[in-house]
């Protein structure tokens, strides 16, 4: 036995143990954040991740037209958020077996380093001369970035939260990404486009994705962050394998991962689909479209929110609440196509077309809540790789949408997609029916809970549930 660094706390000296510091003991009185369901020890990850999906999501609503406007395709468009969108799926698996590797923290900077490095040569090289093939290089490669500071963000959020706060705390994720792609991202370019013009915009979300990136790396301490998550005697081929094996080995979580690419499929498509049809057909002002994208993504967050605290609260059992959205995401896809545009475009624009986007962004939302807080339960001995699942799925949305609009806009048109989307969220809506903690996964939890009680009993760990460092 050695004292601690904290006068008031006495700790074994063990390899497996962190040393506790006077802001652990500190830590484990309830703070404000910790009411809301903010790990304190985190809360500068969550705001430098806002601030770095801000301006990730600063594009997201006019690159599209901007594209389109300056002599290319719609199909050529939706090509290259296709191939991003790829490579954003790749990032964001790569994202769980790194973190078990590096620890998320290196994971994050890497992330950082790839989206500002390839944003520059996006814009320098592509954008400002018109360059299709540097822009399909580049911005593909600039795809690589955001999923691994992302979430990396969140692999870390799973490795440092007690189960009884994750729901909240992966509420609080999402709240934050979605927050600034594309709700904040979008609400911004609508401001600072007719002030500074589209070029200096775009060039604006590189200062915000990097004043991000050094808020949450800089001033987030949290030491599980820093270190290797998996255990030293799994080698490299084992983390990498174990990420893809996951799926078959639990199919729970290859269900969780086609259930979370559908939910935001319809996303990804409209952002290439819809700022021509409400700017062209509808008589949106492009100032307009971003205001109503930034609305109806403020909805989803808020939702996301909402559910994430309520599952916290009413636990796995009320599973009622979660199935019955994703039924209504189906109803809410063509009401945002059929019923929107039939408002007029007048002084009371805010009176009327919100109300079908409010709609459509909340209902999506019961998938991702339906599988974000139950993921990590269904394989606890191995979160990393089962997120990793579930961020191959996030990923994959990013270019599953693009892609259904290449592949069926020409067939069906605009109005075929938006079908094609309500089938694709009922078919979603019954997969979740099969989504449950196993059993064997309760057992490993309430033997986990036995273990980090016995531990705190000797003064081992103060924070209840948290494992141990490997």
């Amino acid at each position: 036995m050695r004292r601690s660094p904290s006068p008031l706390c006495w700790l074994p000296v063990k390899e497996e143990y962190l040393p506790l510091t006077q802001t652990d003991v500190l830590s484990a009185r309830p703070s404000f954040a910790e009411k809301l369901g903010i790990p304190r020890p985190l809360l500068w990850g969550f705001v430098g991740l806002l601030l770095f999906m801000v301006g990730d999501g600063v594009e997201a609503g006019y690159l599209a037209p901007y594209l389109e406007n300056h002599g290319m395709s719609s199909r050529d468009v939706a090509f290259l958020f296709t191939v991003y969108g790829v490579a954003v799926s790749l990032s964001s698996w790569l994202s769980g077996p790194l973190s078990d590797l590096w620890g998320p923290k290196r994971v994050m900077w890497i992330g950082l380093a790839i989206w500002s490095v390839f944003e520059v040569v996006f814009l320098l090289l592509g954008v400002q001369v018109n360059s299709y093939r540097m822009m399909l290089i580049a911005y593909t490669l600039r795809g690589l970035g955001y999923p691994l500071f992302a979430y990396g963000f969140l692999v870390w959020i799973a490795a440092a939260t007690p189960p009884r706060q994750l729901g909240s705390a992966a509420g609080w994720f999402w709240f934050a990404f979605s927050g600034g792609l594309p709700t904040l991202g979008s609400l911004f370019a609508s401001f600072t486009i007719p002030v500074i013009g589209e070029m200096a915009t775009f060039w604006s979300s590189l200062g915000l994705v990097v004043a991000g990136g050094l808020v949450a790396l800089l001033l987030t301490h949290e030491k599980r962050g820093s270190a290797r998550l998996a255990p030293r005697d799994v080698s490299v081929r084992g983390i990498f394998f174990g990420s893809i094996s996951i799926l078959w080995r639990e199919p729970k979580t290859f269900v969780a991962m086609v259930v979370r690419t559908i939910d935001t499929a319809s996303e990804y498509a409209f952002l290439v689909i819809m700022p021509s049809f409400f700017t062209k057909v509808v008589g949106f002002t492009l100032s307009q479209w971003l205001q109503l994208l930034s609305i109806v993504f403020l909805s989803n967050i808020l939702f996301n929110l909402a559910s994430g605290m309520l599952a916290d609260r009413l636990g796995p059992p009320h599973r009622g609440f979660h199935r019955g959205l994703p039924l209504g995401a189906a109803v809410s896809v063509p009401v945002f196509y059929y019923r929107l545009p039939l408002w007029p475009i007048t002084a009371t624009f805010f009176a009327g077309p919100p109300l079908a986007g409010i709609f459509y962004g909340g209902e999506p939302c019961g998938l991702s809540c339906r599988c974000r807080g139950l993921v990590p339960q269904i394989c606890p001995p191995e979160k990393a790789a089962a997120l990793s699942a579930l961020g191959l799925g996030a990923g994959a949305s990013t270019w599953v949408g693009p892609a259904i609009v290449t592949w069926f806009e020409s067939w069906h048109g605009l109005e075929g997609i938006i079908w094609i989307f309500s089938g694709l969220y009922a078919f979603a809506g019954l997969l979740t029916l099969y989504l449950s903690i196993p059993e064997h996964a309760r057992d490993y939890a309430r033997k986990a809970a036995a273990k980090a009680k016995a531990q705190r009993a000797h003064g081992q760990d103060i924070y209840e549930g948290r494992p141990a460092l490997h």
